[in-house]
């Protein structure tokens, strides 16, 4: 889907949930849409907006990534290096999708196929718990570390 569409459809989900597409929000957006593979701290989001939208305040930027993820356009998501960082959720993703965490590079892998829907039902037959989501993030070595260590 093409950034134009995606726009479109986020104007709707902020329409739907009360709320207005200022140029502010428009260009925190569009920084996430330009940059969805890179799961961006507030402060590098941040920094990006303001090339667009210089007279923007760090503020503004925050409670935008909050409204963002209460809509849940946006996952907020931490690893082990303490910083929240931003995920555009991803269309029609009924979860958080999971992630690979290299603990040598800090590299960050997304696997988009939701792998744990029999667990989710073992949960909720089990111990009579609705799950309405879940995150999971593997700690590990990528390949590309990997590869290194054995040349």
């Amino acid at each position: 889907m093409d950034t134009g569409s995606m726009l479109s459809k986020i104007r709707k989900q902020l329409h739907d949930g009360g709320f207005k597409l200022t140029p502010q929000r428009e260009a925190t957006v569009l920084v996430l849409l330009e940059n969805d593979k890179d799961h961006l701290s507030a402060e590098e989001i941040y920094m990006l907006v303001k090339q667009k939208s210089p007279d923007i305040g760090l503020a503004t930027v925050y409670r935008t990534l909050e409204m963002l993820t209460e809509l849940k356009v946006v996952d907020k998501i931490s690893f082990n290096d303490g910083v929240s960082r931003y995920d555009m959720r991803k269309e029609g993703a009924q979860h958080f999708h999971h992630h690979l965490l290299c603990l040598e590079c800090g590299g960050i892998e997304e696997v988009e196929e939701d792998l744990l829907v029999d667990v989710e039902k073992i949960i909720e037959k089990r111990f009579r718990f609705l799950v309405k989501d879940h995150r999971l993030t593997f700690h590990g070595v990528c390949s590309n570390c990997q590869n290194k260590k054995s040349s």
